[in-house]
């Protein structure tokens, strides 16, 4: 689906709702009965319809925050709240995307994106959401498909279009476009940003990639942990990126932006290849 298609604003426009973490800390029993602490004092306030990009080395807790505001773990300390009130249990205001399509390979593409409807939605209604969202992500002529007969890109589509069928308030992605070659990655870059325009619910995404950050997010976090400080990670560095959505890949502000987040990983700068992005604009 190009990035120039467009896209009609849905309901849930209005589901956008804001998280906040207050002091938010995760801590692990080890196999020595030690005690291994992945995240602490995290603080961080996300307004409805934000998108948020979660940066940070391997193991720094990224995907457990995740986890947390799902509701799918409990944090050793702090508070997650989503519009104003705690997490739940599998909360059901978020909808979570992870780097596999995780598609069951014996049903249809359109009757795998019903699988995101909540419990107890009308039939008619059903299929009603899921022909708009299969549409949504360009899709509607493969609705018949098994995840077998298409690509790795469509596959993800339909992850994310399963997602959006939950009509959250918040959506988690994790490392969604992981697994996807690089010129699939940034096609599917460009459907994010289209599918949030649509539907602009609020965003918090974990990636490995900086450019993928500064792309799509209004704010890039970066997660790590400090030299002389206690265990556990937390916020460092906050990014806030300038411009409207789409931004121009190559502008000499994100590339200003690029270096200081790679120093802030402790990537030296002057050894990062420089991506070739051209060809996605044809």
């Amino acid at each position: 689906m190009p990035a120039s298609t467009p896209v009609t604003r849905d309901r849930a426009a209005d589901r956008a709702l804001a998280v906040s973490f207050d002091g938010l800390g995760r801590a692990f029993p080890s196999g020595d009965g030690a005690v291994r602490t992945v995240l602490r004092d995290l603080t961080l306030q996300v307004s409805p319809g934000e998108i948020i990009a979660i940066l940070g080395s391997s193991g720094c807790g990224k995907s457990t925050l995740l986890r947390i505001a799902a509701g799918l773990d409990d944090p050793t300390s702090g508070t997650v709240r989503i519009d104003g009130t705690p997490v739940r249990s599998y909360d059901p205001r978020c909808a979570v995307g992870f780097q596999e399509p995780r598609l069951l390979p014996w049903r249809t593409l359109a009757q795998n994106v019903a699988l995101g409807l909540p419990r107890h939605t009308p039939a008619a209604e059903g299929k009603a959401t899921v022909a708009r969202l299969l549409e949504l992500v360009g899709l509607t002529e493969f609705a018949d498909h098994r995840p077998r007969q298409v690509s790795g890109g469509m596959a993800q589509r339909t992850s994310l279009a399963r997602a959006l069928a939950r009509n959250p308030g918040v959506l988690l992605l994790d490392e969604p476009f992981g697994a996807l070659d690089a010129l699939t990655r940034l096609k599917m870059q460009d459907l994010l940003l289209d599918v949030h325009a649509a539907a602009p619910t609020t965003v918090l995404l974990v990636t490995h990639d900086v450019d993928e950050a500064l792309q799509l997010a209004d704010r890039v976090i970066l997660l790590g942990r400090d030299d002389d400080g206690p265990p556990g990670a937390t916020i460092r560095q906050t990014v806030v990126v300038p411009g409207q959505r789409p931004r121009d890949r190559g502008s000499a502000e994100l590339a200003e932006l690029r270096g200081q987040l790679l120093d802030g990983l402790g990537v030296d700068r002057h050894n990062q290849p420089h991506r070739v992005t051209e060809e996605i604009r044809t």
